[in-house]
């Protein structure tokens, strides 16, 4: 039974609920010396413990992607090079609930494995528009995270549903790739042994293009990304502009990079977003947004950004909320200008006639 599966989290809850029943029926009834009888009532309390607590791990390891599978957690888990999903050309999306498509696959130019999750918009099954390709929003989670956070507690795709039944976005094809492949953060860089963003802006582009009716060029392909993932939202379009045209930055790590992610000072200042806009001549947009209250990310980090890119062709849009703290609640406020915004960076789908 899978660590992360949704079965696994209901027979923890089952296992939780019999083992207070035990406890309730069994409290009473516990014959023998006293000695026993208290040692028998402190292993039905300590089952008690020990069941809840193992469901609120699963909870917290199930929404933050901590552990990925059963050998992931007791370190008998090879690199994700060596236990590769199929290529792009033979990778299958499996249907999932809400219309999300999951498959996990090994990226021909990274050749790093991971998850990938997929979700059309209803207009991509509509007869109106069985001709036209569609733009596309790759949404980056957090590390530590996983792509079903954005499901699980971001809001998606029914809060982005919302927003283009209001008239208020586009209709995305919203695409979720894991960042981290392996369970190793690079902030989203090519490192001599790891080359990340190759399989973010490659790999993984290369295969929603082959899965699905997707619009070329950069002005239909855009990123949204909060904490970890907002560093690479911000970060990717300004490496890959031929690929990426907006990004969408929901509260970033520090944008002069991480030392602990990338202890080489030159790597890092290579890939720290901050650097590339003041040095890279890319024609793409950026938005970025965090909240008067995030200690993480304070407005004066994303004011500096701004500032490093006067001067470049690089459009920068800024947002600061008053209130809220590093969280999904604030994450999801910020949805309604992020994606307007998008939608006017990007292209919109239209029917053929």
């Amino acid at each position: 039974m899978s660590l992360t599966g949704t079965p696994f989290f209901v027979v923890l809850v089952i296992a939780t609920v019999l083992a207070v029943l035990a406890t309730l029926l069994l409290w009473g009834r516990v014959r023998g010396p006293h000695p026993l009888r208290w040692l028998a009532r402190i292993l039905l309390i300590g089952l008690c413990q020990l069941t809840a607590i193992c469901v609120v791990a699963v909870a917290i390891n199930n929404s933050y992607g901590l552990y990925a599978s059963w050998d992931d957690l007791l370190g008998t888990e090879q690199d994700a090079i060596a236990m590769p999903g199929p290529p792009v050309g033979r990778a299958k999306f499996n249907d999932g609930p809400n219309g999300i498509k999951d498959t996990y696959f090994r990226g021909a130019k990274s050749q790093l494995s991971g998850q990938v999750m997929v979700w059309t918009p209803p207009q991509y099954d509509d007869p109106a528009y069985r001709k036209t390709r569609f733009p596309v929003v790759m949404l980056l989670h957090g590390v530590p995270g996983s792509p079903q956070s954005w499901l699980e507690q971001g809001g998606m795709p029914g809060d982005l549903q919302q927003l283009v039944d209001g008239d208020a976005a586009h209709p995305f094809i919203l695409a979720m790739p894991v960042v981290n492949p392996g369970s190793v953060d690079t902030d989203c860089s090519d490192t001599p042994h790891r080359k990340t963003a190759t399989w973010m802006a490659t790999d993984v582009t290369d295969l929603i293009r082959h899965h699905f009716r997707t619009a070329p060029g950069p002005k239909n392909w855009g990123l949204l990304g909060f904490s970890t993932g907002g560093y690479c939202a911000a970060k990717l379009p300004l490496q890959y502009p031929k690929t990426f045209g907006a990004g969408v930055a929901f509260d970033p790590d520090p944008l002069t990079g991480d030392p602990d992610v990338l202890t080489d000072p030159a790597l890092r200042q290579r890939n720290s977003p901050q650097w590339l806009v003041r040095h890279a001549k890319a024609d793409v947009g950026l938005f970025l947004a965090t909240s008067a209250q995030d200690p993480i990310s304070p407005p004066a980090n994303i004011e500096r950004f701004k500032n490093a890119a006067e001067g470049s062709r690089t459009r920068v849009k800024t947002l600061v909320l008053p209130t809220g703290g590093h969280n999904y609640g604030t994450w999801t406020r910020m949805y309604p200008a992020a994606f307007g915004w998008l939608s006017q960076e990007l292209e919109a789908p239209r029917p053929a006639a």
